[in-house]
């Protein structure tokens, strides 16, 4: 259609430069004929040009002006465009109007955030728990409204999510702004320019079972700890009389104490193991800017872990970057590494090859255990930070196992903000990695040559 119109104008034209020419040389005008010929084609289009400017910005009519010829068609194509981009725009806002009922429907806080954490848009459920309001709160900083310390350190923490995919699965608990009585779970998902969705969870009844779970552990253990005690030094007393019996009465009570007195104490170290996770889930991180030297740790743990080994003679290698140390609690590191160092010792064969790692890289700082023991198989991979939860059970038990290592050290790394990493194959061995963020690393050697420096400035 568009081509024809064009041929027509063009026709036209050529008819009216024709006909100009015809009559110039009759009248001996030819240059003025062309001239006002072409000034009045020329005024047409000018004057169809201002009818669309005039149409387009000015008129609040959807139907075009009139028009013949090639501006008849100009018209009528963005006639045509406008309705289309019309239709979409109310697609869209019936999109947008489901999209903000649904979301207004959901009892989680949702609220948008752009790259500066600015408020966008925020539904009912986030003024409720989180104490919004839309007048006031749009355009600001989300952490100027909820006044959490950690919060605040939470979205510190994100940084760049579009970049950090560790950052993108952490969540973090708060109470909420509007009701102390309220627990939320917040999470931040990155999307779209830079942009983050956080939503906020009413939690407040898992909050509540988990720490009744929490001091029921707690109180039980704490419970437990006083008949064990006293049964393992009775046991201990029988075991030194029997040495002063005859021999009859020896073969015959010997095993049954034996007995008694390794599962007394197989008790006790799952009591101790069940307070300190207790201790972990609930109390607030101290001391977690203390500077642990993991160079001395670790050489600690490898001495430890030979006399643990004894006859099964492993190998042990160390391999330490010396420079390179923790802010954290040298205790509960400690305890982390011990259980890994200490797993790797109960379940590599004799004779079998244990590594120490402790080194840095663009990540952050990482210690690795890696054995050549009889290795895991990969289902029971997501599964091994459970409590109690076993792999080989008569195994485990025979090893002196509580079944609770793995869930220690995977809350000791949370409270270090860092990640347990497992890689196993079965007849291949094993690899426990910790991983540690590099905003808790300390470099001493910097340090020492600061120190050089100043003591020569001084003399």
């Amino acid at each position: 259609m568009i081509g024809t119109t064009w041929s027509q104008v063009f026709l036209r034209l050529g008819f009216l430069l024709a006909v100009a020419l015809l009559l110039g040389w009759w009248l001996e005008q030819i240059w003025l004929c062309l001239c006002l010929v072409l000034t009045g084609v020329l005024s047409w289009h000018l004057y169809n040009l201002y009818r669309l400017d005039n149409w387009l910005q000015k008129s609040k009519k959807l139907d075009p002006p009139e028009a013949s010829g090639i501006w008849g068609e100009v018209f009528y194509q963005i006639y045509k465009l406008q309705k289309r981009n019309r239709k979409r725009k109310r697609k869209l806002a019936n999109m947008l109007k489901q999209f903000q009922a649904s979301t207004g429907a959901m009892p989680d806080a949702t609220v948008v955030l752009n790259s500066k954490h600015k408020i966008e848009w925020f539904n009912k459920a986030a003024v409720q728990l989180l104490g919004l309001k839309a007048a006031q709160d749009i355009g600001q900083i989300v952490s100027n409204l909820v006044r959490t310390p950690a919060f605040t350190e939470f979205l510190h923490e994100m940084g760049d999510a579009n970049s950090n995919a560790n950052a993108r699965g952490r969540s973090i608990k708060i109470l909420s702004p509007a009701d102390p009585q309220v627990m939320l779970r917040i999470h931040l998902v990155p999307y779209g320019d830079n942009k983050r969705l956080m939503i906020a969870r009413d939690v407040t009844d898992l909050h509540r079972l988990e720490q009744i779970r929490q001091d029921f552990v707690a109180n039980v253990s704490h419970e437990l700890r006083t008949p064990l005690t006293v049964i393992g030094g009775f046991v201990e007393t029988l075991q030194d009389d029997l040495q002063e019996a005859n021999e009859h009465f020896q073969r015959q009570w010997q095993r049954p104490l034996d007995l008694v007195a390794q599962q007394a104490h197989r008790m006790q170290n799952i009591v101790n193991d069940l307070l300190l996770l207790s201790r972990l889930e609930s109390e607030i991180p101290k001391d977690m800017r203390k500077i642990v030297e993991v160079q001395f740790l670790l050489e600690d743990l490898c001495e430890e872990a030979t006399a643990l080994s004894g006859e099964a003679r492993h190998q042990f290698v160390l391999d330490i970057e010396e420079d390179v140390h923790l802010y954290g609690s040298p205790d509960e590191l400690e305890s982390a590494f011990a259980n890994l160092v200490f797993n790797a010792v109960r379940y590599t064969p004799a004779g079998g090859q244990i590594k120490l790692s402790w080194y840095r890289d663009a990540a952050g700082a990482h210690f690795a255990v890696e054995d050549t023991g009889e290795g895991i198989a990969e289902h029971h991979l997501p599964r091994l930070t459970e409590r109690f939860y076993r792999v080989d059970v008569a195994r485990s038990r025979k090893q002196g196992g509580t079944g609770l290592g793995l869930a220690i050290v995977k809350h000791v790394l949370q409270r270090h903000s860092a990640s347990l990493h497992i890689e196993s194959q079965l007849g291949e061995g094993s690899l426990f990695r910790c991983d540690f963020p590099p905003s808790a690393i300390v470099i001493t050697e910097a340090d020492e040559t600061e120190d050089e420096d100043e003591t020569t400035a001084l003399d």
